[in-house]
Protein backbone atom coordinates (compact mmCIF):
# COMPACT_ATOMS: atom_id res chain seq x y z
CA UNK A 1 0.00 0.00 0.00
CA UNK A 2 1.40 3.39 -0.99
CA UNK A 3 1.70 6.34 1.37
CA UNK A 4 -1.68 8.00 1.85
CA UNK A 5 -2.59 11.40 3.35
CA UNK A 6 -6.27 12.31 3.46
CA UNK A 7 -7.09 15.71 1.88
CA UNK A 8 -8.46 17.01 5.18
CA UNK A 9 -5.29 16.15 7.12
CA UNK A 10 -2.54 18.67 7.85
CA UNK A 11 1.07 17.53 7.57
CA UNK A 12 3.36 20.46 8.34
CA UNK A 13 6.49 21.19 6.36
CA UNK A 14 9.47 19.37 7.84
CA UNK A 15 7.57 16.28 8.96
CA UNK A 16 8.98 13.01 7.62
CA UNK A 17 6.76 10.10 6.66
CA UNK A 18 8.10 6.63 5.96
CA UNK A 19 6.89 4.21 3.35
CA UNK A 20 3.24 3.15 3.38
CA UNK A 21 2.27 5.62 6.11
CA UNK A 22 -1.45 6.35 6.25
CA UNK A 23 -2.69 9.66 7.66
CA UNK A 24 -6.46 9.67 8.02
CA UNK A 25 -9.09 12.43 7.97
CA UNK A 26 -8.56 15.53 10.12
CA UNK A 27 -5.21 14.42 11.53
CA UNK A 28 -2.47 16.96 12.30
CA UNK A 29 1.22 16.04 12.07
CA UNK A 30 3.72 18.61 13.33
CA UNK A 31 6.78 19.78 11.45
CA UNK A 32 9.30 17.96 13.66
CA UNK A 33 7.49 14.63 13.71
CA UNK A 34 8.83 11.43 12.13
CA UNK A 35 6.43 8.58 11.35
CA UNK A 36 8.10 5.27 10.57
CA UNK A 37 7.21 2.89 7.78
CA UNK A 38 3.69 1.55 7.88
CA UNK A 39 2.38 3.84 10.63
CA UNK A 40 -1.37 4.41 10.58
CA UNK A 41 -3.05 7.49 12.01
CA UNK A 42 -6.80 7.01 12.06
CA UNK A 43 -8.97 10.10 11.96
CA UNK A 44 -8.53 13.11 14.31
CA UNK A 45 -5.08 12.10 15.60
CA UNK A 46 -2.62 14.84 16.57
CA UNK A 47 1.12 14.13 16.71
CA UNK A 48 3.15 17.16 17.78
CA UNK A 49 6.56 18.24 19.06
CA UNK A 50 9.86 16.43 18.55
CA UNK A 51 8.25 13.03 18.29
CA UNK A 52 9.44 9.85 16.56
CA UNK A 53 6.98 7.02 16.03
CA UNK A 54 8.36 3.62 15.07
CA UNK A 55 7.28 1.38 12.19
CA UNK A 56 3.88 -0.24 12.20
CA UNK A 57 2.45 1.75 15.10
CA UNK A 58 -1.30 2.42 14.87
CA UNK A 59 -2.86 5.46 16.54
CA UNK A 60 -6.62 5.76 16.88
CA UNK A 61 -8.96 8.80 16.91
CA UNK A 62 -8.48 11.72 19.29
CA UNK A 63 -5.12 10.58 20.65
CA UNK A 64 -2.78 13.45 21.58
CA UNK A 65 0.86 12.48 21.13
CA UNK A 66 3.85 14.74 21.82
CA UNK A 67 2.14 17.88 23.11
CA UNK A 68 3.89 19.79 25.95
CA UNK A 69 4.08 17.95 29.28
CA UNK A 70 1.69 18.71 32.10
CA UNK A 71 4.47 20.08 34.29
CA UNK A 72 4.30 23.69 35.47
CA UNK A 73 8.12 23.88 35.38
CA UNK A 74 8.21 23.16 31.66
CA UNK A 75 9.26 26.27 29.75
CA UNK A 76 9.37 25.09 26.16
CA UNK A 77 12.67 23.21 26.25
CA UNK A 78 13.36 21.04 23.15
CA UNK A 79 12.51 17.74 24.81
CA UNK A 80 11.57 14.61 22.89
CA UNK A 81 9.20 11.66 22.72
CA UNK A 82 10.33 8.35 21.26
CA UNK A 83 7.77 5.63 20.50
CA UNK A 84 8.89 2.27 19.18
CA UNK A 85 7.46 -0.19 16.66
CA UNK A 86 4.11 -1.93 16.39
CA UNK A 87 2.40 -0.17 19.27
CA UNK A 88 -1.37 0.16 19.43
CA UNK A 89 -2.48 3.54 20.78
CA UNK A 90 -6.24 3.66 21.23
CA UNK A 91 -8.71 6.54 21.46
CA UNK A 92 -7.99 9.57 23.68
CA UNK A 93 -4.55 8.33 24.77
CA UNK A 94 -2.08 11.06 25.76
CA UNK A 95 1.71 10.63 25.76
CA UNK A 96 3.94 13.60 26.65
CA UNK A 97 7.62 14.38 25.94
CA UNK A 98 10.29 14.82 28.59
CA UNK A 99 11.48 17.72 30.72
CA UNK A 100 14.82 19.04 31.95
CA UNK A 101 14.20 17.34 35.29
CA UNK A 102 14.07 13.89 33.72
CA UNK A 103 16.62 13.79 30.94
CA UNK A 104 14.46 15.52 28.30
CA UNK A 105 13.08 12.21 26.94
CA UNK A 106 10.00 10.10 27.26
CA UNK A 107 10.58 6.64 25.78
CA UNK A 108 8.08 3.94 24.80
CA UNK A 109 9.29 0.58 23.51
CA UNK A 110 7.72 -1.87 21.07
CA UNK A 111 4.47 -3.85 20.86
CA UNK A 112 2.67 -2.11 23.70
CA UNK A 113 -1.10 -1.68 23.97
CA UNK A 114 -2.41 1.61 25.33
CA UNK A 115 -6.16 1.28 25.73
CA UNK A 116 -8.65 4.13 25.64
CA UNK A 117 -7.73 7.17 27.73
CA UNK A 118 -4.39 5.89 29.02
CA UNK A 119 -1.83 8.58 29.94
CA UNK A 120 1.98 8.41 29.89
CA UNK A 121 3.44 11.49 31.55
CA UNK A 122 6.76 13.25 30.96
CA UNK A 123 10.09 11.44 31.35
CA UNK A 124 8.49 8.02 31.77
CA UNK A 125 10.04 4.86 30.35
CA UNK A 126 7.79 2.07 29.10
CA UNK A 127 9.40 -1.17 27.97
CA UNK A 128 8.15 -3.75 25.46
CA UNK A 129 4.96 -5.76 25.41
CA UNK A 130 3.21 -3.81 28.16
CA UNK A 131 -0.53 -3.21 28.50
CA UNK A 132 -2.13 -0.11 29.97
CA UNK A 133 -5.87 -0.67 30.26
CA UNK A 134 -8.58 1.98 29.93
CA UNK A 135 -7.76 5.26 31.71
CA UNK A 136 -4.63 3.91 33.41
CA UNK A 137 -2.19 6.70 34.28
CA UNK A 138 1.57 6.98 34.70
CA UNK A 139 2.86 10.00 36.58
CA UNK A 140 6.12 11.62 35.53
CA UNK A 141 9.42 9.72 35.69
CA UNK A 142 7.74 6.30 36.02
CA UNK A 143 9.62 3.22 34.77
CA UNK A 144 7.54 0.29 33.49
CA UNK A 145 9.56 -2.78 32.56
CA UNK A 146 8.79 -5.34 29.84
CA UNK A 147 5.51 -7.22 29.95
CA UNK A 148 3.89 -5.33 32.81
CA UNK A 149 0.10 -4.92 32.88
CA UNK A 150 -1.59 -1.89 34.44
CA UNK A 151 -5.32 -2.32 35.06
CA UNK A 152 -8.08 0.09 34.19
CA UNK A 153 -8.23 3.38 36.13
CA UNK A 154 -5.04 2.52 38.03
CA UNK A 155 -2.69 5.40 38.80
CA UNK A 156 1.07 5.05 39.24
CA UNK A 157 2.77 7.79 41.29
CA UNK A 158 5.72 9.79 40.00
CA UNK A 159 9.12 8.06 40.18
CA UNK A 160 7.65 4.60 40.84
CA UNK A 161 9.23 1.56 39.17
CA UNK A 162 7.04 -1.29 37.91
CA UNK A 163 9.02 -4.49 37.41
CA UNK A 164 8.91 -6.85 34.47
CA UNK A 165 5.68 -8.89 34.08
CA UNK A 166 4.14 -7.25 37.14
CA UNK A 167 0.36 -6.90 37.36
CA UNK A 168 -1.41 -3.85 38.80
CA UNK A 169 -5.10 -4.38 39.46
CA UNK A 170 -7.76 -1.95 38.28
CA UNK A 171 -8.55 1.14 40.39
CA UNK A 172 -5.26 0.79 42.29
CA UNK A 173 -3.22 3.73 43.55
CA UNK A 174 0.42 2.66 43.32
CA UNK A 175 2.76 4.85 45.35
CA UNK A 176 5.72 2.46 45.77
CA UNK A 177 7.78 0.19 43.52
CA UNK A 178 6.27 -3.08 42.30
CA UNK A 179 8.69 -6.02 42.19
CA UNK A 180 9.13 -8.03 38.96
CA UNK A 181 6.37 -10.65 38.55
CA UNK A 182 4.51 -9.13 41.51
CA UNK A 183 0.76 -8.55 41.74
CA UNK A 184 -0.57 -5.50 43.56
CA UNK A 185 -4.00 -3.96 43.96
CA UNK A 186 -6.08 -1.82 46.27
CA UNK A 187 -6.38 1.80 47.30
CA UNK A 188 -2.74 2.50 48.18
CA UNK A 189 -1.87 -0.81 46.59
CA UNK A 190 -0.20 -3.57 48.56
CA UNK A 191 1.70 -6.59 47.28
CA UNK A 192 -0.65 -9.59 47.14
CA UNK A 193 1.66 -12.22 45.73
CA UNK A 194 3.15 -13.05 42.36
CA UNK A 195 1.44 -12.63 39.01
CA UNK A 196 0.84 -16.35 38.48
CA UNK A 197 -1.50 -15.90 35.54
CA UNK A 198 1.03 -13.74 33.71
CA UNK A 199 3.86 -16.16 34.50
CA UNK A 200 1.87 -19.10 33.13
CA UNK A 201 0.95 -17.17 30.00
CA UNK A 202 4.64 -16.42 29.49
CA UNK A 203 5.41 -20.15 29.56
CA UNK A 204 7.33 -20.17 32.84
CA UNK A 205 8.19 -23.77 33.78
CA UNK A 206 7.05 -25.41 37.02
CA UNK A 207 10.53 -25.56 38.57
CA UNK A 208 11.10 -21.85 38.05
CA UNK A 209 7.68 -21.05 39.52
CA UNK A 210 8.50 -23.14 42.58
CA UNK A 211 11.76 -21.23 43.07
CA UNK A 212 9.88 -17.94 42.66
CA UNK A 213 7.29 -18.97 45.25
CA UNK A 214 9.93 -20.07 47.76
CA UNK A 215 12.06 -16.98 47.30
CA UNK A 216 9.01 -14.72 47.58
CA UNK A 217 8.04 -16.26 50.92
CA UNK A 218 11.60 -16.04 52.15
CA UNK A 219 11.84 -12.37 51.16
CA UNK A 220 8.52 -11.21 52.56
CA UNK A 221 7.69 -13.72 55.34
CA UNK A 222 11.22 -14.31 56.56
CA UNK A 223 12.86 -12.89 59.64
CA UNK A 224 15.69 -10.41 59.92
CA UNK A 225 16.57 -7.22 58.02
CA UNK A 226 15.64 -7.10 54.35
CA UNK A 227 19.29 -6.88 53.24
CA UNK A 228 20.01 -10.18 55.01
CA UNK A 229 16.97 -11.82 53.38
CA UNK A 230 18.12 -10.57 49.98
CA UNK A 231 21.57 -12.06 50.56
CA UNK A 232 20.05 -15.36 51.67
CA UNK A 233 17.75 -15.62 48.64
CA UNK A 234 20.58 -14.63 46.31
CA UNK A 235 22.82 -17.32 47.77
CA UNK A 236 20.15 -20.02 47.55
CA UNK A 237 18.41 -19.13 44.28
CA UNK A 238 20.74 -16.62 42.65
CA UNK A 239 21.44 -18.85 39.67
CA UNK A 240 17.82 -18.48 38.57
CA UNK A 241 17.63 -15.37 36.35
CA UNK A 242 14.03 -14.57 37.33
CA UNK A 243 14.73 -14.76 41.06
CA UNK A 244 17.88 -12.76 40.42
CA UNK A 245 15.82 -10.09 38.68
CA UNK A 246 13.66 -9.67 41.80
CA UNK A 247 16.70 -9.46 44.06
CA UNK A 248 18.39 -6.94 41.76
CA UNK A 249 15.23 -4.82 41.58
CA UNK A 250 14.75 -4.78 45.36
CA UNK A 251 18.40 -3.98 46.03
CA UNK A 252 18.50 -1.05 43.59
CA UNK A 253 18.17 2.54 44.72
CA UNK A 254 14.54 3.68 44.86
CA UNK A 255 12.89 7.08 45.15
CA UNK A 256 9.64 5.62 46.48
CA UNK A 257 10.45 2.45 48.45
CA UNK A 258 8.89 -0.95 47.81
CA UNK A 259 5.24 -1.92 47.65
CA UNK A 260 4.98 -4.57 50.42
CA UNK A 261 2.36 -7.03 51.67
CA UNK A 262 0.00 -5.84 54.39
CA UNK A 263 0.90 -8.91 56.40
CA UNK A 264 2.67 -12.22 56.02
CA UNK A 265 -0.69 -13.76 55.16
CA UNK A 266 -0.81 -11.73 51.96
CA UNK A 267 2.56 -12.92 50.75
CA UNK A 268 1.67 -16.47 49.76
Amino acid sequence: MARSVHPSAVVEDGATLGRNVQVGPFCHVGGEVHLGDGCVLHSHVVVAGRTRVGPGTRIFPFASIGHPPQDLKYAGEPSTLEIGAENIVREHVTINPGTTGGGMRTVVGDRNLFMMGAHVAHDSRVGNGCVMANNATLGGHVVVEDGAIIGGLAAVHQFVRVGTQAMIGGLSAVVQDVIPYGMVFGDRATLRGLNWVGLKRAGTDRETMTRLRNSFRQLFDGEGPINERLESVSAEYGDDPMVGRIVEFMAAESDRGLCLPESSGDAA
